[in-house]
């Protein structure tokens, strides 16, 4: 007999609602862990983003160069993938130079770029992007599935792709796929991946071979090494070979206490003072970094004569294009482990470094330098601060007075492109709130992020921006001079006033003049720094450095 309704009416089946390519993108993301979104929204968004749904969480930046700086930060923080959506053409090729630097600074980034409607896309409509190969060979990976059915086995497989190489896996998805049925089945992608942490083998046993017959052993350490693992294993292998540790040149996270007593300090970025700094040793093993990277170009080779050089990385491209004798490519805390466990201790022959005397406090009315600045943070900064670093002309500066004292304690970008570190902070802050973080920014390096500070502002990242303000691009200049050609042909723009930027964008800002001034704000906010939900900008006048390296 037929059902029928409570008037008496036959009852209208009900028809279950079809999945649509969309429902089944959010399961395979929310399978993963991808439910904050970090985005500039354009048209060809719209149908992925409005009503999302309440366990996916939106992130906002006003320009696309802030957005992937804020995922980027966020996710060296979290040490797993984030999501970025770009709008087509426009939002990727302003995201390029962000994704560059993400590239170098090994973030895992799902990067999603919306398209034009796949059904007239042969006609060339208005916003339709020609986005394969926009972004260069940046990303690891790029692909536009063929069929919208393909979007949910992409997303996943982009994610694999980015954790697997460590950088931006782009997934480009046409605006009426999100509204298509879900094909039936499994994706064309893994539901999980395991990688087994490779202990190094033979090559551990080579290795330690060659530094138990060395003479002096020296080790540098970089970016690849910047994790608890690592800094423990390199802290027991330095003390049972006595040998120093060097931090790699540009190196964008520190890979080694940067307070313990094997700590000789920063290599130098030219070959020639490099060559001079490793000259008393005859091993070198580098583990976490290339085999080097170098600025400017300067002749002669790259290690003394004579030396042997040994490679641990975890990355084949820092391998592959080495000058090492030996390289391996492995888990860099399990080999400096099965190394240390192989070869005899040795008296220590760490030299020690110098202390680096205070600046010397300004008599009122004196200018600030960068160098006051840092003494006040290396004082008052707890031992698990991250600092974020973009201010290019004091750079060797904070290296020699702020130390790293704990993993993720210093993050800058890789690439050496400008922007990174204004929005990073403020997503390494959302992605790690119990750590205290503050940016080191100088004013021209902060301008090209500084959309970044409403995202902090709006979503509460409670960052403390320093902003070295000498009112040029200093670093610039010191080259210019440097090279002995005529004068440079860009002004100085010292009545730009960050701090009054930042208020227009939502952010609190206090202009800073004076060392006592800034020795009294710095007392009263970085205490609190753990625990601080609002963003601060200090506006800090300083003068310029006079020299640079």
């Amino acid at each position: 007999m037929q059902d029928r309704s409570a008037e008496g009416r036959p009852a209208v089946p009900t028809v279950p609602a079809v999945p649509t390519v969309r429902d089944a993108a959010f399961e395979v993301l929310r399978r993963l862990g991808l439910t904050t979104v970090f985005g500039n929204p354009g048209s060809t968004e719209i149908p992925f983003l409005t009503g999302l749904p309440g366990d996916m969480t939106f992130r906002l930046a006003l320009h696309e160069g802030p957005v992937v700086g804020l995922a980027t930060g966020w996710a060296l923080a979290r040490d797993r993938p984030a999501l970025v959506n770009l709008h087509t053409t426009a939002g990727l090729g302003n995201a390029v130079a962000a994704l560059a630097t993400a590239r170098a600074n090994r973030a895992p980034l799902v990067v999603l770029v919306g398209q034009q409607d796949r059904r007239h896309l042969a006609h060339d409509p208005f916003l339709a992007g020609r986005l394969a190969g926009l972004a260069g060979e940046y990303p690891v990976w790029t692909h536009q599935p063929v069929r919208a059915q393909d979007v949910p086995g992409a997303l996943a497989r982009a994610h694999h792709e980015a954790v697997t190489a460590r950088g931006p896996a782009l997934v480009a998805v046409p605006m009426d796929d999100w509204d298509a049925p879900a094909g039936p089945g499994r994706d064309a992608a893994p539901v999980a991946v395991c990688r087994p942490r490779v202990p190094g083998g033979e090559g551990a046993a080579r290795i330690a071979e060659s530094l138990g017959a060395s003479r002096a052993p020296v080790i540098v350490a970089g970016a690849g090494a910047d994790d608890p693992g690592t800094w423990d294993a390199l802290a027991a292998l330095a003390g049972r070979l006595g040998a120093p540790v060097w931090q790699e040149p540009f190196g964008a996270r520190a890979g080694f206490p940067q307070d313990h007593p094997a700590f000789a300090g920063h290599l130098p970025p030219g070959r020639s003072a490099l060559r001079a700094a490793l000259a008393a040793h005859d091993v070198l093993l580098v583990v976490g970094a290339p085999v080097f990277r170098q600025y400017p170009r300067e002749p002669g080779d790259l290690v003394p004569d004579g030396m042997r050089v040994l490679q641990v990385t975890p990355y084949p491209d820092e391998a592959h294009n080495s000058v090492a004798d030996l390289a391996v490519i492995a888990d860099p805390a399990e080999v400096c482990r099965e190394v240390a466990g192989r070869i005899s201790p040795r008296e220590a022959a760490w030299p020690g470094r110098a202390p680096v005397a205070p600046a010397e406090v300004p008599a009122p009315g004196g200018p600030l330098r960068p160098a006051h600045v840092f003494d006040l943070l290396a004082r008052l900064l707890p031992a698990d601060a991250v600092l974020v670093e973009e201010t290019p002309s004091s750079r060797p500066e904070l290296h020699r007075r702020v130390p790293a004292r704990a993993p993720l304690g210093f993050l800058s970008a890789a690439a050496g492109g400008l922007g990174f570190g204004l929005p990073a902070a403020a997503g390494v802050k959302l992605g790690a709130p119990h750590r205290p973080v503050i940016a080191v920014l100088g004013d021209g390096s902060s301008l090209y992020g500084i959309q970044g500070l409403w995202s902090a502002a709006h979503y509460g990242a409670g960052v403390l921006f320093v902003v070295l303000a000498n009112g040029g691009y200093a670093i610039m200049d010191r080259l210019a001079e440097q090279a002995g050609h005529a004068a440079p042909p860009w002004p100085s723009f010292g009545e730009v006033r960050v701090s009054a930027i930042a208020e227009g964008l939502g952010c609190p800002a206090r202009r800073i003049t004076s060392y006592g001034e800034l020795e009294r704000v710095l007392a009263e906010v970085v205490p609190g720094l753990a625990g601080r939900d609002a963003p601060l900008l200090l506006d800090v006048e300083v003068a310029a450095d006079p020299a640079y390296g």
